[in-house]
């Protein structure tokens, strides 16, 4: 077997990856330890691969939140992703995967656990936000994909995106959290509890009823008065009301609450400072990397707010990280990730414009090369 990083032991592939297919992919990597330990006996991730393949262009890794998947180039973050948009996938190679312990393709409680012939479900054990980004990497490795010029991602995605760039400093050359802090604070874990609570109690209802609690936090309140007011709808209910219940069914239909558990859980358990000596001593680590950081705020985002991606950025300058703080000016609160394309695309436009005066010419030193910074792997397997 071939050994790659994240704790897997990958067979050879029995054909070459498919780039540039704009396709939803799935690759078997082989086993997989998390960093507890705790051994996944076989490891899947979806992942979707738009433009030009390494060698021949710089590779951008989009990583999704809460309840996304692969498909961020023909899902949501679509607008941002093609010929001639902000990832120009003319120019770019643009790949982004789901999530370990997600819903969509990759291994997860919804997946078959070989040792037992039944899905995990309950069984599926604790994840965290760096298991999640060494999976990135498993998946990164197998595809031949060596340096990243960029990953980007909000919520959970921003929260994996760090991590993808701690576990590799010198292989990835800018890295964008949006709505994500170094650390989860006590009140998103107050969010979180009440969610889990809710589907621990009451199954699929609770689901429904966590993603309506969700939203209220994903929105603002002048988006919710400029939508909704005071409106009534025909059957009496208010339109907010009507509206909520309409997200909580959406999310039932194509969502499980085993899945929401073990994705909440990974942000709870998200602290860059672990194991590290603390946030700024983790972050200490982009800068011997050179590896940049833009933090991305959102006004009116209750949920991991301006104060709190300021402080990451502020600990990343204090680390000697060429870091910056932008801001997306938004009625739509926290999901504004998911909205101000035109925001967006001139953030992602700085952040390239970084990495491209930082990619490493061909030859230069890599990842274990003399003098390079070694990189987190655990648990790799023979």
């Amino acid at each position: 077997m071939t050994r790659t990083g994240g704790g897997v032991a990958a067979a050879p592939p029995t054909a070459p990856p498919v780039f540039g297919s704009g396709r939803v992919e799935t690759t078997a990597l082989g086993p997989f330890v998390l960093g507890d330990g705790t051994r996944l006996p076989e490891l899947v991730v979806a992942w979707r691969h738009d433009g030009p393949p390494p060698g021949v262009a710089p590779q951008v890794v989009v990583v999704h939140a809460l309840t996304g998947s692969a498909d961020a180039a023909g899902d949501w973050w679509e607008p941002l992703i093609g010929p001639g948009r902000a990832l120009d996938t003319d120019r770019l190679g643009v790949v982004g995967a789901n999530l370990l312990g997600g819903r969509y393709g990759s291994t997860g409680p919804t997946s078959i656990d070989p040792r037992t012939g039944s899905a995990y479900g309950r069984a599926f054990p604790a994840v965290s936000t760096r298991d999640q980004a060494r999976v990135q990497w498993a998946l990164l490795d197998a595809l031949g994909i060596d340096e990243i010029a960029l990953v980007a991602g909000g919520s959970l995605g921003g929260m994996v995106a760090l991590e993808v760039a701690l576990v590799r400093p010198p292989s990835v050359r800018h890295v964008i959290p949006i709505a994500a802090p170094a650390a989860t604070g006590p009140m998103a874990i107050a969010w979180n509890h009440l969610q889990v609570e809710l589907i621990e109690r009451l199954g699929h209802a609770g689901l429904g009823l966590a993603r309506e609690l969700a939203m209220t936090t994903y929105r603002s309140e002048t988006d919710f008065d400029e939508r909704f007011g005071r409106s009534i709808e025909p059957d009496g209910r208010p339109s907010i009301v009507s509206y909520l219940d309409h997200q909580g069914d959406k999310l039932v239909d194509r969502f499980d609450g085993d899945t929401y558990r073990i994705l909440a859980g990974a942000m709870d358990r998200h602290d860059i400072g672990t194991g590290r000596g603390g946030i700024e001593a983790a972050l200490g680590q982009l800068a011997v990397g050179g590896t940049g950081l833009t933090g991305v705020g959102i006004v009116d985002d209750i949920l991991y707010g301006p104060r709190q991606v300021r402080a990451l950025v502020g600990a990343a300058s204090a680390a000697g990280v060429t870091a910056h703080y932008r801001e997306l000016a938004s009625t739509k609160g926290h999901d504004a990730f998911l909205v101000e394309w035109d925001q967006l695309a001139v953030i992602l436009g700085e952040a390239l414009d970084h990495a491209r005066s930082t990619l490493h010419p061909a030859g230069s030193s890599k990842p274990g090369a003399p003098g390079a910074h070694v990189s987190e792997w655990q648990g790799l397997e023979d």
